[in-house]
C-alpha cells in the first residue's frame, strides 16, 4: 500500500489530512516536527510526503533541503502544503525541490488529485 507522511503541527490538520488521504486509499503516517519527519522518512520511507512550512524545530524548507541533499531522498515525491502564500515563498519551496507547491486553504479533490498524479508520474 502506498505510504503517505503528513507532516503539520497543527493537530486539526494532520488529522483533516490523514483522514483525507485513507479515504483516498492511502496508509498515513505523521510527523508534527521537522526532526520527526526525518526520522519517519529514514524508518518508513514514504511514498510522497504533504509538509508544512512552518514547524518547530526545523522548518518545513529545511526538511525539503535535507531531504534532496540525499541522493536516496532526490526523487522522493513532496508537496509543500502551508498557510504561506507570498510568491516568495513558493518560490523558495519549488527552488529547493519541492515537486509542488499547495497553499491552504485547499481543495481536497484537487490535493488528491495532485498526490495520486504525482504518485502515478513516478511509477
Amino acid at each position: 500500500m502506498t505510504l503517505v507522511l503528513v507532516v503539520d503541527d497543527e493537530p486539526n490538520i494532520v488529522l483533516s489530512l490523514e483522514f483525507l488521504m485513507q479515504q483516498a486509499g492511502f496508509e498515513v503516517i505523521t510527523a508534527n516536527d521537522g526532526e520527526t519527519a526525518l526520522l519517519r522518512v529514514a524508518e518508513q520511507r514514504p511514498d510522497l510526503i504533504l509538509l508544512d512550512i512552518s514547524l518547530p524545530g526545523l522548518s518545513g524548507f529545511e526538511v525539503l533541503e535535507q531531504l534532496r541533499a540525499q541522493p536516496e531522498h532526490a526523487r522522493l515525491p513532496i508537496i509543500m502544503l502551508t498557510a504561506h502564500g507570498r510568491e516568495v515563498e513558493r518560490e523558495k519551496g519549488l527552488a529547493l525541490g519541492a515537486d509542488d507547491y499547495i497553499t491552504k486553504p485547499f481543495s481536497t479533490r484537487l490535493l488528491v488529485e495532485k498526490v495520486q498524479a504525482l504518485l502515478t508520474e513516478g511509477n
